[in-house]
């Protein structure tokens, strides 16, 4: 159980805080669908590498936080399924009090360390989402190869990993090399964001559905479809990591 859960608020912006200075999620009150934070924005780059069709249909989200990306992808994917997993059943009241968390049937709430419920969980997710930190900063086991391995195997065929990386101490550059070990070549990496979160993306096999070439315009009907603006990050991966990708 998490100790000391805060909510603030700031210039529209409403906050999440776990018993630190330490922003754990956001919502902006007039636009409660957007994605305030930099990296969550970042985290949504996979729906600019498919195709146009109703993709992602299952998501998995291991720690709930604001509620973010899931109202992002509820509001902007009506026919996806949700499964979300939060170790903190505060963390869930305090998401349904204070930031919007939908009441909806598409959306199951699993109460639980996602390092014990992930490899349990029945069926298969088109898009894995991980966002889950302690207090002081830490993914914990949430970042460790034998958990990526089960995230691996919760993949649909196509499917991709999306995970929010964070450390001030050593980098990301561990983090990486276990996602690596679980996932092979298959992992493409985003310029790291001001507040210093690093996103990554790993695919249990194959690479992007669409032509890096055509990312730009793919980006831009995201865009104009959803509101959200990905063609920068997406300009900024290393080329060299994009043919290792598609090759």
């Amino acid at each position: 159980m998490r100790a000391g859960i805060v909510v603030s608020e700031e210039a529209g912006v409403r906050y999440l805080h776990f018993g630190s200075r330490w922003i754990q999620g956001a919502m902006r009150l007039q636009r409660p669908w957007a994605l305030e934070l930099e990296y969550t924005r970042q985290m949504m780059a996979p729906l600019a590498m498919r195709p146009a069709d109703p993709w992602p249909r299952d998501v998995l989200i291991v720690g709930l936080g604001a509620a973010s990306q899931l109202r992002f992808l509820w509001r902007h994917r009506p026919a996806a399924r949700f499964t979300a997993v939060e170790i903190d059943e505060q963390v869930v009241a305090v998401a349904r009090q204070s930031f919007k968390l939908p009441d909806d049937e598409r959306i199951r709430l699993v109460v639980g360390d996602a390092v014990d419920e992930v490899p349990s969980l029945a069926g298969s997710f088109d898009l894995v989402l991980i966002d889950g930190f302690d207090a002081r900063g830490s993914a914990g086991r949430l970042d460790s190869v034998p958990f990526y391995a089960a995230c691996r195997e919760r993949l649909a065929p196509g499917g991709v990993l999306s995970v929010n990386l964070l450390s001030r101490t050593r980098g990301v550059k561990p983090s990486l090399a276990r996602l690596a070990e679980a996932f092979g070549e298959r992992v493409l990496v985003l310029p790291s964001c001001v507040s210093g979160n690093t996103v990554a993306f790993a695919w249990r096999e194959g690479g992007p559905r669409v032509d890096p070439a055509d990312w730009p315009a793919s980006a831009l009907a995201l865009k104009r479809e959803t509101g959200l603006d990905l063609r920068a990050p997406l300009a900024g991966i290393d080329r060299e990591q994009v043919s290792r990708m598609v090759a």
